[in-house]
């Protein structure tokens, strides 16, 4: 590991860093706590080998074997026993999370770009550059209904089933969208100024979070009312926000630096170095004392979040 610098007033963080993929590293998911201390993280990566990992340690559990192409998303149930990747092979698997048997195999007839399980875990809505937002029944998978037909003007790059009936789109439009899963209607849209980079709830699911540009927005994941924008320095690929403590991490691509911002002043706190290549994807950990980064150089880093002591940062 080597230690990160910091050019502001926090304690230095030296990341863990786990290596096993060879392409770009493009999403990164933790699961709920899975019981008082134990929880998971889940990679996508262009290397079409989704891996599954301690999400404290950072250890590898294993790997899910049998995308042929890139896998652009990967997401866990809330209690971790499924698991969902969005691949360029014009598929998106369901799997055992524990034993890696593949369990359903959704056909597309284009690349997936992004799934995201219900509530409740009995479905999965899926997009990509078919510009279908598509929700399937994982106990009758073979016929899914469309949410909002022709509504969407360019890929979709991120969905988010935010609430048990509703589903979140971003697009290549520059437009997010909510959607009724029960009349399958469009609800509400937002549109931004540049292309969407991510688009995902916080860790409590209380706030959906997404950038553009330069430029971050988080709104009220109920109410859809948009609580803030915030205009960074830097173009903005991805984001994590610390309900608790009021800050959020962004990761770029213009740099390799992960920067932590105050919510409320907007200010940038700190920077820390560790990545090789363009950051990708930001997690925090389902008890806030973590994030996760994934990079174009192929590695996640585990950051420690807060003075104290945890897992293996004694």
């Amino acid at each position: 590991m080597q230690p990160a610098t910091t050019p502001g007033q926090g304690p230095r963080v030296v990341p863990l860093t786990c290596h096993g993929h060879s392409r770009p590293v493009t999403h990164l998911s933790f699961s709920q706590m899975v019981d008082e201390d134990s929880y998971f993280l889940i990679s996508a990566c262009k290397d079409g080998n989704p891996m599954l990992r301690d999400g404290i340690t950072g250890d590898w559990i294993g790997t899910f074997v049998g995308h042929k192409g890139a896998v652009w998303q990967a997401r866990m149930t809330n209690d971790a026993a499924l698991a969902a990747t969005a691949s360029a092979d014009f598929t998106c698997k369901i799997w055992d999370t524990f034993t890696g048997e593949n369990l359903e195999t959704l056909t597309h007839n284009h690349i997936v770009r992004a799934v995201h399980f219900d509530p409740e875990a009995r479905h999965v809505v899926t997009g990509g550059p078919e510009k279908k937002l598509r929700i399937f029944d994982l106990g009758q998978p073979a016929i899914p209904i469309e949410l909002g037909p022709n509504v969407h003007d360019g890929t979709i790059k991120c969905v988010v089933w935010s609430e048990p009936n509703v589903v979140v789109s971003a697009a290549d439009d520059r437009k997010i969208r909510w959607f009724d899963t029960r009349s399958r209607d469009l609800i509400d849209k937002f549109a931004v100024d540049h292309p969407i980079g991510s688009c995902e709830l916080s860790s409590g699911g209380n706030v959906l979070c997404a950038t553009a540009g330069k430029s971050v927005y988080f709104f009220d994941a109920r109410s859809r009312r948009l609580l803030k924008s915030v205009t960074t320095q830097y173009d903005v690929s991805s984001v994590g926000l610390h309900s608790d403590t009021r800050k959020f991490v962004a990761g770029g691509t213009s740099d390799t630096w992960v920067r932590i911002y105050d919510f409320d002043t907007e200010q940038e706190l700190d920077v820390y170095k560790g990545h090789h290549g363009s950051i990708w994807s930001v997690a925090f950990s389902p008890d806030g004392k973590l994030y996760a980064t994934g990079s174009e150089d192929g590695t996640i880093k585990l950051w420690k979040y807060g003075s104290q002591p945890y897992g293996l940062w004694r």
